[in-house]
């Protein structure tokens, strides 16, 4: 018998402030890092005042993690200490693997209507890829595809492969699935998931009944689910726009401070010895 996941826990997106002031709605983070494993932080950020977004990220470093960031609406214009440079537009997608250590830049820019929205989410590397080399993903919109499922619901895949669609984000070392779904009204999303691997769905609006307890969940609230073999959604008169995504669990150490996330405190203290020093790029 298929085992449905049901939901083990459901977060609000709380309000907080990172970067150089940039006021977002953080669901997840430091405190909540055993439960979600791979995953270490989850924002979701949008507004259509650019005081509240228009300071951004100025340069920082990262080290040990993989930064997703996904934009539905406006800019963010990057660079980086490999002379990489470039703008993230609506729909795009940026996936940044840190690795050894890379200092870059996240400068959000406005659409004509004043809006910067998205979402960026961390994930950890194991030990034995924590010093790999720094890499990119920058996908266009134009290169995720979207399919309709039979009964309606549309799937933006960004990562992992959905009904032999696969999304063009590929090679990810924590196994991880990425989705955009919208479910129309009175319909249900059936979807496989992979057993043992961590599972989320982040409503960004509308509301839906998640798993088979029929608990419903509106927008800016994140359902973390329990083990099992598929995740069941269903609307009743509205429809749910969410976020749905999965991971292989690391089950390691996590040492943590800032922008930076390795295995333990003396690994943090080499890194930010090197960041003072000089001698954090490889």
């Amino acid at each position: 018998m298929i085992r449905n996941r049901t939901i083990r826990k459901i977060f609000s997106a709380n309000p907080t402030r990172e970067g150089a002031g940039v006021h977002l709605k953080r669901a997840f983070g430091y405190n909540e890092v055993p439960l979600f494993d791979p995953f270490l932080l989850f924002d979701h950020f949008g507004s259509n005042n650019p005081q509240d977004y228009i300071k951004g990220f100025p340069w920082h470093p990262h080290r040990g993690i993989e930064t997703i960031t996904y934009i539905l609406r406006g800019n963010v214009e990057h660079g980086d200490s490999m002379g990489n440079k470039g703008v993230i537009g609506s729909g795009d997608v940026q996936w940044m693997t840190a690795g050894s250590g890379i200092i870059h830049q996240e400068m959000p820019k406005g659409d004509n209507d004043g809006w910067n929205m998205g979402f960026q989410l961390w994930a950890n590397l194991p030990k034995t890829q924590k010093m790999m080399p720094p890499r990119y993903r920058d996908v266009k919109n134009s290169a995720i595809p979207e399919i309709m499922t039979a009964k309606g619901a549309k799937i933006k895949i960004i990562c992992g492969e959905v009904d032999g669609t696969k999304g063009p984000v590929k090679d990810i070392v924590i196994d991880s699935e990425y989705l955009d779904v919208t479910v129309p009204v009175k319909t249900d999303f059936i979807h496989p998931t992979k057993p043992g691997h961590t599972c989320f769905a982040y409503v960004i609006d509308g509301k839906g009944y998640f798993s088979d307890e029929k608990k419903t969940v509106a927008g800016e609230n994140l359902v973390l689910f329990n083990d099992g073999e598929r995740v069941v959604i269903s609307t009743d008169t509205e429809p749910v726009h969410f976020l749905l995504i999965s991971g292989k669990p690391i089950g390691e150490p996590v040492a943590w401070y800032g922008p930076i996330v390795m295995n333990t405190q003396a690994e943090l203290k080499i890194a930010f010895e090197e960041y003072n020093d000089g001698t954090f790029i490889k």
